[in-house]
Order: C-alpha cells, then structure tokens, then sequence
C-alpha cells in the first residue's frame, strides 16, 4: 500500500523550515487520521469504563504541601483542554513508516501502563468541597470525568510524552528556538492546570511525568535510524 511506503524528505538544497514542517503535515494524512482516531475511541471506552466500574476501592490520593499552596484556579481549563489539540501535532508531523510504529506503539504503552495501573490500584483525588456551581466548563468536566483514575495522570504522562516527541521532531526540522520553547511552555501550563482545577495531586503528576518520560526515550530511539542522531536532522 502506498499510504505504507517509507517516505524521505526531498534532497537538494535546504529549505524553510516552514515548508518541512508543511511537507510533514502533508504526509500519511489518511494513516494517521484514521489512527488518531480510532486509538483516542478505544483508549476512552477502556478509560471510562475504569473510571466507572472499578474492580478494587479507590485510594485517596495524598495532599502535599505543593498542594496546599497551588489555589483553585478555573481559569486554568483552558490549558487543561488544550491538551487535546496539543497531542495531535506530534503525531502529525510523521513521515516515515518507522516514526509512526515507533510513536504508535509508545502512545499505546503509555496507555495501557496507565490503564493497567488504574486496574490493578484505583486511585482519586480527595474531595476538596469546591464550589463549581459558577463555572460551566469545569462543572461540565468533572460530571463527565470524575476524580478517578487519578494516578498516575495521564494527562502529564500524554503531555509529556507528546513534548518530549515534539521536541524531536522540531530540533529534526531545525524550526526558531522560540518555537521549542513554546513547546515546553505549553506543557508546563497543562501540568500546572491539572494542578490548579484540582483535577490532580502533585503525586499523581510526578507519576504520571515519569511514565511519560520512561516510554518516551526508548520509542524515539526506535523511530531514529541508527546513522542518525536522535537530536540532529541531516538536510542530504
């Protein structure tokens, strides 16, 4: 199949990173369309189901003082749901058939791991008596996702995951360094937004950052070609 073959970016002279990153989007749109899709529905039937069936009582997950001293912040869903807008730009800039295994197969170890864990040791965060009767959009989100599934959160381990790739990719096109460095300030506000709506305790964030990270290395060591640096992006 065509959409199958191993693609390689066009030889000759270097162009604007614009056009790569253009040219990267343009590639596999059907595969990874279509992949994103069907990967998010099967994740969030095997999420919701946890969340609302759970085999074991749920531990409460501990306060610490970091906790304590992040207020209650609404505003932060914004940060928070753009989580869902931000994991599709690593995926979208692929290109070859290794990149998307190797990123493929890490997005579904994270997953399932998160998964396995909320199986085997539900957790949730404790009741803080918040008063969201004000805010729509945060009462929307915890009727719908509740304060299970708590740790490790896979909203940081998602997030990281995708920054860490992201990264990759960026440096391999060679885009402005201001362009990296928003790619970690976009993850840091929606680390610190599962924080700051109480969706998350700190504990919950820093397993979630270390199965995000754990995962994260290996798969893109996988999708580099063993002649090249997983840092550096050859032009030839």
């Amino acid at each position: 199949m065509r959409c199958l073959n191993v693609l390689r970016l066009p030889s000759g002279p270097r162009r604007r990173w614009t056009a790569d990153l253009a040219y990267r989007f343009r590639q596999q749109v059907m595969l990874k369309t279509v992949g994103i899709s069907a990967f998010m529905w099967i994740f969030f039937v095997a999420y919701f189901h946890l969340l609302r069936y759970p085999v074991h009582p749920a531990t409460v997950m501990p306060l610490t003082a970091l906790d304590r001293q992040i207020p209650f912040q609404p505003q932060a869903l914004v940060a928070y749901v753009s989580l869902w807008l931000y994991v599709g730009i690593a995926p979208g800039l692929l290109v070859t058939l290794r990149e998307i295994i190797a990123y493929g197969l890490g997005i579904s170890a994270l997953c399932a791991g998160g998964l396995a864990c909320f199986y085997a040791w539900p957790t949730m965060v404790p009741a803080l008596g918040l008063d969201v009767s004000g805010h729509a959009g945060l009462a929307l989100l915890q009727s719908v996702d509740a304060t299970g599934n708590a740790c490790p959160s896979l909203h940081v381990g998602s997030a990281i995951f995708t920054a860490l790739w992201l990264g990759h990719l960026l440096r391999q096109v060679r885009v402005p360094r201001v362009l990296r460095i928003l790619n970690g300030v976009w993850f840091a506000a929606i680390t610190y937004s599962t924080l700051a709506t109480k969706q998350h305790v700190v504990l919950d964030a820093l397993a979630g950052a270390l199965l995000g990270i754990a995962i994260a290395l290996p798969s893109i060591k996988a999708a580099t070609p063993p002649h090249k640096s997983p840092l550096r992006h050859s032009s030839s």
